[in-house]
């Protein structure tokens, strides 16, 4: 594990760390100044959000080093669990 990583688990207890995850699909929509960008990680179901200022090369296929931790959000009066990124890495 990279030292930066360890210094974000350690300050925040809630933090989860994964290594070695691949991008099943990646998406990039814009909203206001920020682009939301979304992943879908093999074997897991739930999506991984982050924002960023510009657009990415698209990230599908990738294997990719997460810090990140669950939430919750509401979609049409619904809430659905998504994985907010703290850290990307390509692995």
């Amino acid at each position: 594990m990279k030292p930066q990583a360890e210094e974000l688990l350690k300050k925040h207890d809630k933090l989860i760390h994964s290594e070695g995850l691949t991008v099943e699909s990646h998406t990039q929509r814009e909203q206001g100044e920020w682009f939301i960008q979304t992943l879908m990680l093999k074997g897991y179901q739930v999506p991984f959000k982050y924002k960023r200022t510009k657009k990415y090369k698209s990230l599908a296929g990738q294997k990719v080093s997460l810090v990140y931790y669950p939430a919750v959000e509401q979609v049409a009066g619904f809430e659905v669990e998504v994985m907010q990124v703290v850290r990307i890495r390509r692995y």
